[in-house]
């Protein structure tokens, strides 16, 4: 048996990878029978690569189960619980339905900062896209994995009590059997065992908010899949805001004019025997070389949505003096540092919990590797504004980079200019 991925052929390997991925139950028993349960090809071509990338079968526990579990575990009382928390299945039912329309990032969909009334059910709908994508100025192309075609996926926002509802999509002409992962959501595997979907199905979960801040969400569709799927594009965020609003910690009120969602995203491209980056022409053909390079946890980019100078120039995010902006940071696989170059974090909630209180007036803040943290800030000088990693390889060799371009008249009070440059005199 090979020791690692790397001792097996590589051919066999590509035709291995390059099969769709399907869950146990949708394989006649023909396929059962000695040949790997995600994939209806014979596994045993490439035993330890098999099971490195989670495609030899385990021991599952049945949707049926996981399901009466789940039932008993939300009827069972919790402390931090709100008074709405033990509605039971026709209550939910009654309540009123929202139809949240999800936008690309850095844009965040249409919400009420204050919930007004009782919790509601926020449908959305998701689907798997599988589609290549250019990720820097030089062409560099990857076969992304994503969520409604952008990267990162888009926000969700609801309130703390609300339920999201989401329909996961994984068209037909995919090639990768597709799932979830809701760190917001409460049960095992955050959603992930009840929402696998095979190319050409659809599937329906339905989760309760009850812890408010900031979280990602991501594929997680077992083995060394799931870091593929996550550095191959396939994360974003939810935002679930307490019914109040935000507040500092003296709980008086935060409010904000704009909301920029802003997803950092490391890829790992392989290069050829001249140094230049491959290029492959249908997702997963490169998944064994792709390996190779994520083992080395060297990204070749670090980027903000999605490609180098996605938010700069042109795309650059815009405000005005005197504004709040709300920018929420997800990273779903590496730490990171944000940092606003000549502003500051008025508000800061890094480690994405909106139950505790912010932190105040932070140079930096630090996102950890799958997670999501917010920052608040008023402008109060115009200029173009460098939102970037304070990694400042990452940020200006890698492209983990933005632009903010704020309108409005310079406060000489906060900052001028005493002496223009001139000669050093003697």
């Amino acid at each position: 048996m090979p020791e690692s991925i790397f001792d097996a052929p590589q051919d066999a390997a590509r035709r291995l990878l390059g099969a769709r991925l399907r869950r146990p139950d949708k394989l006649d028993p023909a396929q059962r029978t000695g040949q790997s349960h995600r994939l209806g090809t014979n596994a045993s071509v490439l035993p330890d690569f098999s099971a490195r990338i989670g495609l030899v079968a385990k021991p599952r526990v049945s949707r049926r189960r996981l399901l009466k579990v789940g039932g008993a575990l939300a009827a069972m009382p919790a402390a931090s619980q709100d008074q709405d928390a033990d509605l039971a299945g026709d209550d939910i039912q009654g309540l009123r339905r929202v139809r949240q329309e999800l936008v690309d990032p850095p844009f965040v969909p249409s919400h009420d900062q204050v919930a007004t009334g009782a919790p509601v059910i926020v449908e959305v709908e998701l689907v798997a896209r599988e589609v290549t994508k250019v990720i820097d100025g030089i062409g560099t192309e990857i076969q992304a994995l994503t969520f409604n075609g952008s990267i990162p996926g888009p926000l969700i926002i609801c309130h703390e009590g609300d339920f999201v509802e989401l329909t996961l999509k994984n068209p037909a002409d995919n090639a990768f059997m597709h799932n979830i992962d809701f760190h917001a959501s409460t049960g095992g595997l955050g959603g992930g065992a009840l929402t696998e979907v095979n190319p050409g199905e659809q599937v329906v979960l339905r989760w309760r908010a009850i812890k408010p801040g900031t979280f990602i969400y991501h594929c997680a569709p077992g083995g060394s899949m799931i870091p593929y799927h996550v550095v191959s594009g396939m994360n974003g965020a939810v935002m679930v805001l307490p019914r109040e609003g935000l507040s500092d910690r003296d709980s008086s009120p935060i409010r904000y004019d704009r909301a920029y969602y802003v997803g950092e995203q490391d890829f790992y491209i392989p290069r050829d025997s001249n140094g230049n980056f491959r290029q492959y022409s249908a997702p997963g053909e490169g998944i064994a070389d792709m390996l190779g390079v994520m083992r080395k946890l060297t990204p070749s980019h670090v980027v903000f949505n999605g490609k180098a100078g996605a938010l700069t120039g042109d795309q650059a995010l815009k405000a005005s003096v005197g504004e709040t902006v709300l920018f929420i940071h997800s990273q779903a696989n590496r730490d990171s540092r944000p940092h606003l170059i000549g502003g500051h974090g008025d508000y800061v909630w890094e480690q994405g919990s909106f139950s505790d209180p912010p932190a105040h007036g932070l140079e930096t803040w630090f996102i950890r590797g799958g997670s999501a943290g917010a920052a608040v800030y008023t402008f109060r000088q115009p200029g173009v504004y460098n939102y970037l990693t304070h990694n400042l390889i990452e940020a200006v060799e890698l492209g983990a980079l933005a632009q903010v371009v704020v309108e409005g008249e310079w406060d000489d009070s906060l900052m001028t200019q005493v002496e223009p440059p001139a000669p050093i005199p003697g």
